[in-house]
């Protein structure tokens, strides 16, 4: 039934099957050679997605959504200006005042050849295919999943996939500004280390933690997601964080001491008490340990009521 609640959670609409297949059937869009790079790897270690979705149909519904971008991309282009170009200027410029003329030059320069400006949305962008994953893994047919997540990236988050990916950084300041609002202490020690969200975050801010697994873990997280706004992804990546922060802030505490006398200024060799100290705030923030989903949506609820309301509200709509 996932499915089907996440469909109306996203108030998706009815989708004609004959509709997805005339995406398929048009056959590669202009986005087809950097979908196929990516999509061999999409979750690769994880078995159960591996057994239910086939590598083709990740491959057939990011092509028929890039096909479905690529149509709104057109049809919301300006229509371009040419001139018939003589030795005493255009017809539609004869008559014109000079002011005029270069502004007409100067548009016809701008707009001849262009494509769509950064805010506008693109075709695909690196991440979708793991971002598209949980649907089909969900779904019970490729026209399903296409559906609801086509109407997620324009709806929920069509930030995340403009060429810019503005609303993920967006995603990731955010992640800075919450962890520093509900846990300072925190916040200082991975900025001493030179650790913004930007160097650790980026992948859970562009797939809703699809990234970590396990899978049926991120499912039920996308359940809690879908049901409260798709846009607490932030907060669960601060509550994740905050449930690794005693490994984060437990650094190695070495005791060295000299392994034999040493007269001159030269370095000394030291070695240390500690055999396996624990791992840096790098290798553990590197890949995020398994989701426990229940646990994240508890901690996330306690951190909303930490939020300032201005806070909440660049939370609200930064992937817009």
């Amino acid at each position: 039934m996932r499915i089907y609640v996440w469909l109306i959670l996203l108030n998706a609409p009815v989708l004609e099957t004959d509709a997805y297949l005339a995406l398929i059937h048009r056959g590669a869009s202009p986005a087809y050679s950097k979908i196929r790079n990516d999509t061999f790897r999409t979750l690769a270690t994880d078995p159960l997605f591996r057994r239910r979705v086939s590598e083709a149909s990740l491959i057939r519904l990011l092509n028929a959504v890039a096909w479905k971008l690529h149509d709104a991309k057109e049809e919301k282009q300006p229509p371009r200006l040419s001139y018939s170009i003589t030795e005493h200027g255009s017809p539609e410029l004869q008559n014109a005042t000079p002011t005029m003329k270069s502004r007409a030059r100067a548009l016809t320069l701008t707009t001849d050849g262009s494509d769509a400006g950064a805010s506008e949305p693109g075709t695909y962008v690196q991440g979708m295919n793991v971002l598209a994953a949980p649907f089909l893994y969900a779904a019970r047919s490729e026209a399903e999943a296409f559906i609801a997540f086509h109407r997620f990236i324009t709806h929920e988050c069509p930030g995340y996939v403009r060429g810019a990916m503005d609303g993920v950084h967006k995603g990731l300041a955010l992640v800075d500004k919450v962890l520093a609002i509900v846990d300072p202490k925190l916040c200082l020690y991975l900025v001493g280390k030179g650790m913004n969200a930007e160097l650790y975050a980026f992948p859970s801010v562009l797939t809703l933690c699809a990234c970590t697994p396990p899978l049926p873990e991120v499912l039920r997280l996308w359940d809690f997601l879908f049901a409260y706004g798709a846009h607490l992804n932030i907060l669960c990546i601060v509550a994740q964080l905050v449930i690794l922060r005693n490994s984060i802030l437990s650094s190695p505490r070495l005791v060295f001491y000299p392994l034999s006398p040493s007269p001159s200024p030269m370095p000394q060799t030291y070695h240390s008490t500690n055999k396996e100290p624990p791992p840096s705030p790098t290798k553990i923030l590197r890949s995020f340990p398994p989701i426990n989903s229940e646990m994240v949506k508890e901690v996330t609820l306690t951190l909303i009521k930490k939020i300032p309301d201005d806070v909440y509200a660049e939370i609200v709509s930064h992937a817009k």
